[in-house]
């Protein structure tokens, strides 16, 4: 006799949507005709997942902040998948990506090519610290895995420390490391020797310290770092992107933890480096330089797939004998022209100031709001980086 199947999980918490519930399905029968038509043939020939299909609506078009529906509405994008950090469409990054698609579109791994070299150069002079060496690949979960090749390869270990609830990836070694259990449950045997920690989120905090943070929650980790004893990295989004901002001195005490037990620190901003939390890595609102850092959604500009892993000079130890990435798209000419093309952008029109200013306006506004409204039950942010706690219905 075959087991039922389990009914779909529909209180897990994830920074996205899980696209199951009843409200959902009254929506879609909101939308125009040709919406609906649209999302039909898109149920219809992608595989059924949380977080991406069935899907909400369907796009004609996007530019600037903003998404354009097929029905013709106009959205404001606070979301953004955080790739949009110059918004959709930049008419720098379009050029870049038309002239260097006309000059030469693709490299095998095994040429250097201009744009690659330029952009692993430019990252190295923006990173601080002696994050001086870079390797590209076409996603945020690939970039992970070639960190924690890197990690073994450095330390002689395999172990990790990571956070519960936090998200690197839907791939099975970046699952192993990230903690959100809509990617773990019943999928069976992930990477061994992946540990998990409390993360340090004021505002779901394990041990309840409320407004005396004490940092048990960072203690914890070098707790787990001891007594293991070999440890290769622990591996962590700086700032999660819901966002969880964690407290000021946090970074400085898991960086002299990994110091202390021979373990790397490697730090996931692939939705929030490029100046989203008002500096160009978040990192450097902590006074801290991980061994590594992973970037990416935004590094594309929204138009070509691109990620990069930027790690200590120390850390150049795999050498030609051992492959870390060897992506086919590794060293894409097309979207490491885009690349250039977003930093110049950031750069140029000084969009690191104008994120912490505008972040600094909106979360003030936002928490008058929560402090005078019940629906509205908490505020908080880094930068542009900005999130509010909606009360949910009973």
């Amino acid at each position: 006799m075959k087991p039922k199947p389990k009914p779909p999980a529909t209180n897990d918490a994830s920074e996205g949507d899980l696209n199951i519930s009843p409200r959902r399905r009254r929506w879609t029968r909101t939308v125009p005709p040709a919406t609906r038509k649209l999302l039909a043939e898109d149920a219809r020939h992608f595989l059924h997942q949380g977080l991406s299909t069935p899907c909400l609506d369907a796009l004609a078009g996007c530019r600037n902040a903003e998404l354009i529906t097929v029905g013709g509405r106009r959205i404001l994008d606070f979301h953004g998948n955080s790739l949009h950090q110059v918004g959709h469409a930049n008419p720098r990054v379009l050029a870049a990506v038309r002239a260097q698609m006309r000059a030469m579109p693709f490299a095998p791994r095994r040429f250097a090519n201009k744009p690659a070299t330029q952009l692993a150069r430019k990252l190295a002079e923006l990173a601080p610290g002696d994050l001086n060496r870079v390797l590209f690949a076409p996603g945020g979960a690939s970039v992970i895995g070639i960190a924690l090749k890197l990690a073994r390869a450095a330390t002689g270990r395999h172990k990790t420390v990571s956070l519960w609830g936090s998200f690197h990836g839907a791939s099975l070694d970046a699952i192993s490391v990230g903690g959100e259990a809509i990617f773990r449950r019943d999928i069976g045997p992930l990477l061994p020797g992946c540990e998990h920690a409390p993360p340090p989120d004021p505002s779901a905090c394990v041990f309840r310290c409320g407004t005396k943070c004490d940092l048990r929650c960072a203690e914890y980790i070098e707790y787990i770092l001891e007594k293991e004893g070999d440890i290769a990295a622990v591996v962590a989004e700086t700032v999660r992107a819901t966002p969880a901002v964690p407290p000021p001195q946090y970074w400085k005490k898991i960086r002299a933890a990994c110091d202390k037990h021979g373990a790397l620190l490697i730090l996931d901003e692939i939705p929030t480096c490029l100046g989203r939390t008002g500096k160009m890595f978040a990192f450097e609102h902590y006074g801290i330089v991980p061994d590594m850092v992973c970037i990416g959604k935004g590094l594309g500009g929204g138009v070509m797939p691109l990620a990069a892993l930027i790690a200590r000079e120390g850390l150049n130890r795999a050498q030609p004998e051992r492959a870390l990435g060897h992506y086919t798209h590794e060293k894409n000419p097309v979207a490491c022209a885009a690349g250039l093309a977003v930093i110049a952008e950031i750069q140029e029109r000084n969009l690191l100031a104008r994120a912490k200013k505008l972040g600094e306006e909106s979360l003030r506004k936002l928490q008058t709001i929560a402090a005078n409204h019940p629906a509205l039950t908490e505020a908080r942010g880094l930068g542009l980086l900005l999130g509010a706690k909606i009360k949910q219905e009973s």
